[in-house]
């Protein structure tokens, strides 16, 4: 990025907002792994958080190089994040499925609405148009699994 350029306040908040998500993205995934009984469920859903961490690395490193400091964790709410998941816990790995489902649909939605800004800086562009694909499929594959009698 040119050090001359400046980036919109709203679009760091943004970013930093997208990494807290991606934070309580890995705290659900982690209570879903926890607690799922399908042994494929869990494996897929081990990558899926992989891929959060990733994007949690990847935005932070762009932050820390325009000299913003990063989010070091989840927000109030992976509670909620969280208790969707123990919640259906109690109601088996379809119910955890589904709140997985809502959680991801928060995380794709914030990746596309960061993908609208018209100067996103080369440098992090293909990591939002990634982390966007990224949710996509996993949202697709829960939607899929929801789907299976």
């Amino acid at each position: 990025m040119d050090s001359n350029e400046q980036l919109e306040s709203g679009f760091i908040a943004e970013l930093k907002d997208l990494v807290t998500l991606d934070y309580d993205a890995v705290e659900a995934y982690e209570a879903a792994i926890n607690r799922l009984e399908n042994e494929e469920y869990k494996k897929v859903l081990e990558e899926f958080k992989k891929d959060h961490e990733r994007h949690i690395q990847e935005v932070s490193d762009f932050l820390i190089d325009i000299n913003k400091s990063p989010p070091s964790g989840p927000s109030i709410q992976s509670i909620l994040t969280q208790g969707k998941v123990v919640l259906g816990n109690l109601l088996g790995d379809k119910t955890i499925l589904r709140a997985m489902k809502s959680n991801e649909i928060d995380t794709k939605s914030a990746y596309e609405k960061i993908n609208t800004y018209k100067k996103i800086p080369d440098e992090l562009k293909d990591i939002l148009e990634r982390g966007l694909k990224d949710e996509k499929r996993h949202l697709a594959w829960v939607e899929k699994k929801l789907e299976e009698k």
